[in-house]
């Protein structure tokens, strides 16, 4: 008998989800572009071997191997003579995007193609993750095709160690989690007022006097990477196709730098001691610049994020001062935010002439930076005429608003440490993994210029790895499938079961994460005791201007504001 329906008819419908559904069992975080089950599997075992058409492969192949041993114990051979492979890397010269792959199982052979190596390690990525949903013991991966890439070039992580410190083995550790799901930035937060997180060997003071204390313990021991340090992270992270992007911010947030060498400070308010570099002082730009020639030095990136951020809190200690003065007259300046952008665009020249390109927060769109040399980070979703003008102005733009990407904030209503915008919304999972569809519109969301999202942890009330990982897991893994899964192929209650699947690899990494399907399962780590401040209309305005401003400067809020569900509708200010 034959059944005619309407393209719309329920039944039709019904199929068609279905068929979603089912594609949607296979075990991979972000999910791919494309996945279609075969007949048969592939048994692996200690007589498979890892073959390639192309000896720049071996890297690859080495870390399939090192992995696959660490994760499941199975020893196997890597042979570059690819005639004997059971698995077989494959260069194929064609115009795929970068992180393009096809991953093919077949019952007697698995085969990842790509354009270039960065391909062939996520299709080894997505084969380790397979290999991970089966028992050690007796690993039979079901035939399939996956054909996959990313919806976006630029997938990031950032981590604020000037704040609190964690050290070379926390950081891989990270590094490690974001190569499984496929994150490509780590964006490296290392000198702010609380602390220089990076050896300058021409300014030793930097990281020994400037390195001492942290967020909570002003006297604590320097802590800093030396670069010695910073060379064996950087090469970690490259074997990995992890781009590390460091941060070294002016010509606010100086004051651990100006601690060390306070003849470049730009003065001090009350609240605000030493806060920004002197942009009258010629010397600063010479000592500025030979830091950024050390750090070039260091980090291959060819990238280095200047900050640019919140210099008005600071900025009136530059008011009436002779040589701020002059620079004003001279450049026939009108307020004292033009000096500000002056001294901005001298020290992105500095950064270009060194053959970088200056990364800088959405505060920055209103200079007059080179787009083609520039890429601006839009933090303050309150204020989306920044991210209008960044567009506006052919500015390359990496989307991290801190609703719904900034990790500081709590993310279940039940939690009480960790920052909430207005004291009601904060960043659940769900908000994570819906943006940037739901919030952005199309044109912006379709604009060449917007090159990815990156979330970002602040660390005034992260002080130990416990809270750390509480933090970050599992939005890492929400923020991975919102950065490369495109908007059509994501569904949540996929994605909520695929990700209750890792959560045996967090316990077998020792990772202490937030299970919000059974959120008692691990009570949440709180680092420091919030503080509930006093109710009256100076704090009352203090808190809003604090929330609606600030990076990362969030007070706690009283607990009637916490019976709120991250579900509702949240604010653009």
């Amino acid at each position: 008998m034959n059944i005619r329906v309407n393209k719309f008819s329920p039944l039709v419908i019904f199929l068609l989800l279905s068929q979603f559904l089912s594609a949607q069992d296979v075990s991979l975080i972000p999910y791919p572009q494309s996945y279609s089950k075969k007949e048969g599997v592939f048994h692996l075992s200690g007589n498979t071997i890892i073959g390639m058409n192309d000896n720049s492969l071996l890297p690859q192949a080495n870390y399939l191997q090192t992995e696959l041993q660490r994760s499941s114990g199975i020893a196997i051979a890597v042979d570059p003579n690819e005639a004997n492979a059971t698995i077989d890397f494959k260069i194929a010269k064609d115009n795929r995007p970068d992180g393009a792959y096809t991953l093919v199982i077949q019952p007697n052979r698995i085969v990842i193609t790509a354009a270039a190596n960065e391909g062939i390690f996520y299709g080894v990525v997505s084969l380790l993750q397979l290999i991970r949903s089966q028992p050690a013991d007796l690993v039979n991966l079901n035939a399939c095709e996956i054909s996959d890439a990313p919806r976006y070039q630029w997938r990031g992580f950032m981590l604020d160690e000037s704040r609190h410190f964690f050290g070379r083995e926390k950081v891989k550790q990270l590094l490690n989690w974001m190569a499984f799901y496929k994150l490509n930035k780590f964006h490296w937060h290392l000198t702010d007022d609380d602390g220089w997180r990076i050896e300058i060997k021409k300014y030793p003071l930097l990281a020994a006097v400037g390195g001492v204390g942290n967020h909570t313990e002003p006297h604590a021991l320097a802590k800093y990477y030396t670069q010695e340090d910073i060379k064996d992270i950087v090469a970690y992270a490259q074997d990995r196709f992890i781009t590390i992007i460091p941060e070294v911010d002016m010509p606010g947030h100086a004051t651990a730098a100006t601690r060390a060498y306070p003849e470049f400070s730009g003065g001090s308010i009350p609240g605000y001691e030493n806060y920004t570099f002197d942009p009258a002082n010629e010397k600063t730009y010479q000592f500025l610049t030979d830091i950024l020639k050390e750090v070039n030095g260091l980090f291959p990136a060819h990238m280095v994020h200047l900050g640019g951020d919140e210099v008005a809190l600071g900025i009136q200690a530059w008011a009436g001062k002779p040589g701020i003065s002059d620079i004003i007259a001279k450049n026939k300046f009108t307020q004292l935010t033009d000096v500000e952008h002056l001294f901005f665009n001298r020290m992105a020249d500095s950064v270009n002439r060194l053959g970088d390109k200056v990364l800088c927060w959405d505060e920055a769109a209103s200079t007059d930076l080179a787009p083609a040399r520039t890429i601006v980070f839009w933090w303050r979703q309150n204020v989306p005429s920044q991210l209008e003008l960044a567009l506006q102005k052919r500015y390359h733009v990496v989307l991290c608003p801190r609703l719904p990407l900034y990790l500081d904030f709590v993310q279940d209503k039940s939690h009480v440490s960790g920052r909430r915008w207005n004291g009601q919304y904060f960043n659940s999972l769900d908000e994570i993994y819906n943006f940037p569809d739901k919030q952005l519109p199309q044109d912006q969301l379709q604009s060449d210029l917007v090159m990815g999202m990156q979330a970002n942890l602040w660390t005034e009330t992260v002080g130990s790895d416990k809270r750390l990982d509480f933090m970050t897991f599992p939005r890492m893994a929400a923020l991975a499938e919102s950065a490369w899964t495109s908007a059509a192929l994501k569904n949540e209650d996929s994605f909520d079961q695929r990700l209750k699947a890792d959560f045996t690899w967090y316990d077998r990494d020792g990772i202490y994460y937030f299970n919000p399907f059974d959120p008692s399962a691990h009570p949440e780590a709180i680092d420091f005791r919030p503080v509930v401040p006093k109710r009256s209309s100076r704090n009352k305005h203090h808190r809003k201007h604090e929330a609606s401003e600030h990076h990362h400067r969030g007070s706690t809020k009283h607990k009637s504001e916490h019976q709120r569900s991250g579900k509702a509708k949240r604010p653009n200010g």
